[in-house]
């Protein structure tokens, strides 16, 4: 039996993973996959990989690219949620910030640096126009220390996908004041290139086994109240998180790289320009 770890956040995009585990799909096959759930998100998961504590990640598209730009030694093997990620723009109940322009000389709260909700502030600047030179950040390391730091007034706004927040939001913890989707392909499959190397045909195994799960996945009779009922979530939202969300089973395009190469360069988060060769396997 071959073992491998796999790690991502728990979160309702990973549930053909576990399903596919749980039914015993890649001991079938040999493989012993373990999954572990990293609430810190992709700049916890970036380490992760860079250190070899994982051999494969579902992370966010610009966290990963970021990382392998400044040297970490790991591909994209595959697009896995072709859709974008709907990025909740968040400020605490009794916040004195009403709209998302108020929020422009105001302090983030971001998991860690490098992370969705730290770059994902970079994009939201620009798509606001505001002067990315007068973003400011408090590390909170996940949703409890978001949710700590806006009740607390120690960050103003906080970026975290839509349908997660969701419940913090309905329970008048959180206000969202609007959206930010990402302008790419949210989640890619990343593998070490030690594992690539190492191990072609487990890896090969291991994503055509997901891929049969992701592409029957919204098929699954009542998998709406599966989702709603293992997630915590209002089954209106997981329907309409559903319709939003496609699974992928090929490769990113070349244009979506290109597009997270040029935004992340031009707001300043990468020094470089990689090939997509560099990038993807």
């Amino acid at each position: 039996m071959k073992k491998v770890n796999i790690i991502g956040v728990p979160e309702h995009f990973n549930l053909p993973w576990h399903m596919a585990i749980e039914e015993g799909a890649f001991t079938e096959r040999g493989i012993d996959l373990t999954w572990t759930d990293i609430p810190e998100g992709t700049g916890r998961m970036c380490q992760m990989l860079q250190d070899h504590e994982t051999d494969l990640a579902i992370i966010l598209t610009e966290g990963l690219v970021k990382s392998i730009t400044e040297g970490n030694p790991s591909k994209v093997i595959q697009e896995f949620i072709a859709t974008p990620l709907q990025w909740g723009i968040h400020v605490g109940a009794k916040s004195k910030y009403e709209t998302i322009e108020e929020l422009s000389t105001t302090k983030a709260a971001i998991s860690r640096f490098g992370s969705g909700s730290h770059l994902m502030a970079y994009v939201n600047a620009q798509r606001e126009g505001w002067n990315i030179d007068d973003l400011q950040f408090e590390v909170i390391n996940n949703l409890d220390g978001a949710v700590e730091a806006l009740t607390e007034g120690t960050a103003d706004y906080f970026l975290w996908e839509h349908f997660t927040t969701k419940p913090i939001v309905d329970n008048g913890t959180f206000r969202r004041l609007g959206d930010c989707p990402t302008p790419w392909p949210c989640f890619v499959v990343a593998a070490t290139n030690r594992f690539m190397d190492e191990h072609p045909s487990t890896l090969k195994h291991i994503l055509e086994i997901i891929n049969i799960h992701t592409s029957e996945f919204k098929n699954i009779p009542s998998i709406d109240k599966t989702l709603s009922n293992r997630y915590s979530q209002q089954l209106p939202d997981i329907q309409e998180w559903l319709s939003l969300t496609r699974w992928s089973q090929k490769q990113i395009e070349k244009k979506d790289i290109d597009k997270v190469c040029s935004t992340l360069k031009e707001l300043g988060r990468i020094e470089k320009l990689l090939s997509f060769q560099d990038i993807v396997a």
